[in-house]
Formats: C-alpha cells, structure tokens, sequence
C-alpha cells in the first residue's frame, strides 16, 4: 500500500496534476480580485449575489491550487471534481434563468466548465490509487439448447460482437486470451486471462492473471430453462475498480454505468443467438454507434406509405 509521502512525492512532478494546480491559481487570482468583472466576463449580471458566489469559487481555486502544488493528494483532485459540479449547477440555473445579454459567454463557459469536469475525474480517478471490489450479475433466456448457447459464448474472439467495452480478445493457448477493452473517460486496459472452469454445455469460469491493468474474474452458468424453453444465462463478474467509490461514483455521472452495460450485452447476445444478428428498431436509424462497434440490421425495412410518412 503506498504511504501519503510516497503519493504525494510522485503527484508532485505529474504533469496534468500541476496544469490543474496552475489552472486553480489562474482562475482563483481574477475571481478574487475582481469578482464583478469575472461574472460580467461570464455573462452574468454584476449583482451582489453573483459577486459573492464568484468569490466563493475563487477561494476554493486557491486553495485547490496551494494544494495541488504545495502538497498535492487525490484529495485535492476530488475537491475540484466536486467544485466543478457546483459550478456546472450555479452555471446551468444562470441559463435557465438569463435575460439574454451575453448569453453565448455563459454558453461557452458552461461548456469550457463541462471540459474542465471531464479533465477533473479523470485525473482523480487515474490518481487515485485505491480500488473498489464490484461483483456484477446479470441473467436472460435464449431460446435455444444449452449446448448450442455454451458453444456461441465459449468462442471467446467472438465476445466483442455484443460486449461493448471489449475491443478485441485474441485466444493465446488451450486455456488463455488477451483481452483489450475500453474503460471509462477514453482510456484503454488491457490484461491475460486464464480458463479456470470450462464444462461443456454447463459452465465457464476465468480470471485474470499477474499484471493486469484490472483484476478480474467471472463465470457464466448454462441453465437449462424450467419447461424446455431454452437455456438460462447466468453471468458473474468481479473486478477492482480504479478510483474506490468516487471513482465509481464518477463513473456513474458520465454514462459508465456497469450493470447496465452488462444487462446491455446480454440482451445483444440474446439477439446473436436467436437470430443470428443484432436487430435494431426503425425509431434508432443510427443503431448503437457508441463507438460504431456493432454491424445492426434493421428489424424490417419500411414500407413506402410508411416511409413517406417518416419523412413526412
């Protein structure tokens, strides 16, 4: 476990960390100093109101900033990340509530703030050196027998046709694969994997081995459903997420959230197994295009009086 002195030694030459540090201080100084002409600058009426809060926001950027330089710790890093939020909500009601003069300044500002945010989290969520045990479970129905489920799963290289953070798994020997996949805020993780349980038509289990950017492990079960109707898909994932609960927290803001996204790939490999495809509706002409990973059809092509009326 690193100690503070060790965490703060190696901040304090991380170049992003002391950009921010030196971004608090550009900020700060002004708002401070002249807190009136930095909400005019902002598109914001000069009231005692505004004035007050602007000065508000310029202390906590000093300080943000005499940390972030002086003794920076991810404390610090979630200190912004959690002032930018405030900022972004002051911001966001001076839209709803502006009389119009200077209200593409506000605009910009709430988006340079928007920018700042994303910058925020993913400097303390990479800095931050603990982590979160998270265990995911998910399950579906696919009408078809377990045997023939457990063979479309156990193609391990196929995973990414409807597991959306997987880029590529590449199988490496009789019981390991690489993986590569996308992680929160734009960054790549990539680990070696080993088959620790593989029963045909019943189960299989893996984890990650020595040296993986995440640790995980998981298992899917292969149910036969009550009644014949297909087979049961019963899946468990375990992994440790960077950042503890702020990092998940933050993760959660920006539209990573996990169940979700598992519940997300279950229901495309439902799709994959009974028909072959992922089908997507008409009302989603542009399918998932997340990152444009998966090759949709159309459920059924439209027919003329229906298209001229959707043009329509």
């Amino acid at each position: 476990m690193k100690t503070d002195t060790g965490s703060t030694s190696r901040l304090r030459h991380d170049p992003l960390v002391r950009g921010l540090g030196w971004a608090s201080a550009l900020l700060g100084v002004p708002q401070v100093a002249a807190p009136g002409g930095f909400a005019r600058a902002l598109g914001v009426d000069d009231t005692s109101r505004h004035r007050s809060a602007t000065t508000v926001v310029g202390v906590r950027e000093l300080a943000a900033a005499t940390g972030l330089l002086g003794r920076p710790h991810p404390a610090w890093l979630w200190g912004r990340v959690g002032g930018d939020l405030m900022d972004l909500t002051m911001l966001t009601r001076a839209l709803r509530n502006h009389n119009g003069r200077g209200l593409g300044r506000t605009v910009v500002a709430t988006a340079a703030v928007a920018a700042i945010t994303a910058t925020d989290v993913y400097a303390a969520v990479t800095r931050t050196r603990r982590s979160t045990p998270m265990e995911l479970t998910a399950a579906t129905t696919v009408a078809q027998p377990p045997d023939e489920v457990y063979g479309l799963w156990s193609d391990l290289e196929r995973l990414p046709d409807f597991m959306a953070h997987l880029d590529e798994v590449r199988v490496t020997g009789p019981r390991t694969s690489h993986w590569r996949a996308g992680a929160p805020f734009g960054k790549t993780v990539e680990w070696d994997a080993e088959t620790t349980q593989d029963v045909p038509g019943q189960l299989i289990a893996w984890r990650s081995v020595d040296g993986a950017d995440i640790d995980n492990s998981g298992e899917v079960r292969f149910v036969p459903a009550p009644g014949g109707r297909g087979t049961e898909i019963r899946v468990t994932l375990r992994y440790d997420l960077p950042g503890g609960a702020l990092g998940k927290t933050a993760a959660r803001y920006f539209g990573e959230e996990p169940h979700q996204q598992l519940d997300d790939d279950l229901r495309r490999f439902k799709q994959i197994a009974e028909t072959g495809e992922i089908v997507r509706s008409e009302g989603a002409p542009g399918g998932k295009r997340a990152r444009g990973e998966f090759p949709q059809h159309p459920a059924r092509p439209l027919t003329e009086d229906e298209l001229k009326e959707a043009l329509a």
